[in-house]
């Protein structure tokens, strides 16, 4: 089932601009929103929602199903009067490049008790009802997160309490009633996070704009569900994965991405008729129009790589549950629109590619790898089929003027000859909201069969390689990028809204 021809903009919330030190779900949102649909764009995309590990990657998160309290608003916590304006001004940080990750994991927590302590009965009773509507995730989570604060921050398989640390019955009910205030508190930042982006969500759904939202694949090790669900992922007997998740070296890194994450116990995700993974599903499209599922091949096959490696050099494939996974979403879900992206990319295989077609689900074409990858790749824009999703490029890559910067002078002139780039001196390097090698870049993709075409701020914005979200492999600088107010106002709107004019990609 194809998306209707139409396009979109990726970026994340954090990436938003404002006064808090990260992106939130306050007015700014919505000015973007408006600004999308000026635009003539039908989707935007996010990167995941959840909370973020210590190195900030939304994929790596303790939850597969909360929400990241750094995008509650502060100033919507004023206007609930749960926050004064001193405390308002106090949350305020300067640097309006960069997520200022440090300093929210500093300054924010105490912001959130201040508001915290000022709920009333009518919140507490709001509170309640929605841990009910939530009760297949949200007690444990905010248990979770309650014991991980009790236990210095220790990962849950080193906790010194065996009842806790096994989630026996008994413990849990002993620990719910000893922190019970606690546990309130994470529910209440979860309840102000839904409430506050199923506003932003309704905005976006008023202007015609619909949200694609993004789910991993694999979930941490030190996560509420695999402390609550220790029998759906591969452990050993103290907690421990026997083998964790990665991918084998490729274009992005020659060592392959260890990314650490347990894999899961397929056949115990069967017997239950695949609940955990239903419920996951379900809340994803509760809070989004339509989903990237990333990592697709991995229900299909997966690369497992021991528990104790150092890199994903030496891993091996297993096979995933393939189509008897997805019949169980097709019985669950009633799927009248496209609501399933599936990431495609990487090492492929005929195995995913019938897993693929069987499904119906849209795969991804990214714009770059047409011109990294040798030979007639389907990532070239004359190959593209119309049931596929185009980029420019994804969060892992470079920007377009940065890829160009970095293709090696052969490869360049034979993407800027494919883009009818009507010169071959240096004027490819200027960047720029007119940046003339970023414009025949996205009206070359504009032009495609692609459904849905989809392009990076940055792109649109022809900024350079220092402002790309991710850099797969490295440890430093990633997921902080932030677009600011004047950068947006640079925007040229009545371009970008021509090619969806001419293109035909406003539905």
């Amino acid at each position: 089932m194809s998306f209707k021809r139409s396009s979109g903009i990726l970026m994340h919330i954090s990436s938003l601009p404002g006064k808090y030190g990260i992106g939130t779900f306050g007015k700014e949102a919505c000015s973007f929103i408006n600004l999308l649909n000026k635009m003539g764009f039908t989707y935007w995309q996010t990167l995941p929602l959840g909370p973020v590990d210590e190195c900030h990657s939304p994929y790596k998160s303790p939850s597969a199903f909360a929400g990241n309290p750094f995008f509650i608003d502060p100033e919507i916590l004023a206007e609930e009067g749960l926050l004064t304006q001193d405390e308002l001004n106090s949350s305020e940080y300067s640097n309006p490049y960069s997520a200022a990750y440090e300093w929210l994991d500093a300054t924010r927590p105490s912001l959130f008790r201040r508001a915290f302590s000022r709920i009333d009965d009518q919140i507490k009773s709001d509170i309640k009802i929605f841990e009910d509507e939530e009760r297949h995730w949200l007690p444990d989570y905010a248990l979770y997160m309650t014991l991980k604060k009790q236990f210095d921050g220790k990962d849950w398989y080193l906790w010194e309490d065996v009842g806790l640390r096994d989630h026996h019955t008994e413990a849990l009910k002993k620990a719910r009633e000893t922190y019970a205030e606690e546990i309130l508190f994470h529910e209440f930042l979860q309840y102000e996070f839904t409430k506050q982006w199923n506003a932003v969500k309704c905005c976006a759904n008023d202007n015609g704009i619909q949200i694609i939202g993004d789910m991993p694949i694999y979930v941490s090790l030190e996560s509420a569900d695999v402390w609550a669900h220790r029998d759906l992922f591969d452990l050993d007997a103290e907690g421990r994965p026997n083998h964790i998740a990665g991918v084998p070296p490729d274009y992005f890194c020659c060592d392959g991405q260890l990314w650490g994450n347990p894999l899961y116990n397929w056949t115990a995700m069967k017997t239950s008729a695949y609940k955990w993974w239903i419920d996951r599903i379900g809340r994803s499209l509760e809070i989004y129009d339509a989903v990237r599922i990333d990592h697709f091949r991995g229900f299909s096959a997966y690369w497992a790589v021991a528990g104790t490696a150092k890199t994903a050099r030496n891993g091996k494939w297993l096979e995933g549950p393939g189509m008897d996974f997805f019949n169980a979403v097709f019985n669950a879900f009633d799927f009248k629109e496209p609501r399933i992206i599936a990431e495609d990319l990487g090492v492929m295989d005929e195995g995913v590619t019938n897993l693929l077609h069987e499904t119906g689900f849209p795969g991804m074409r990214v714009l770059q790898f047409g011109f990294i990858e040798e030979g007639n790749n389907q990532h070239l824009p004359h190959n593209y089929v119309e049931n596929s999703i185009a980029y420019t490029g994804t969060h892992d890559n470079n920007t377009l003027l940065g890829f160009l910067w970095e293709l090696p002078p052969y490869k360049r002139d034979y993407a800027l000859k494919y883009i009818n780039y009507p010169c071959f001196g240096n004027e490819w390097q200027e960047g720029g909201p007119q940046s003339p090698s970023c414009h025949h870049f996205i009206r070359c993709l504009w032009q495609s069969c692609a459904s849905l075409a989809i392009l990076p701020i940055q792109d649109l914005c022809g900024f350079g390689g220092d402002t790309k979200m991710n850099c797969p492999g490295c440890a430093d600088g990633n997921w902080s990028f932030r677009i600011t107010h004047d950068a947006l106002d640079t925007i040229d709107i009545s371009w970008i809204r021509s090619m969806n004019e001419i293109y035909k990609r406003i539905p």
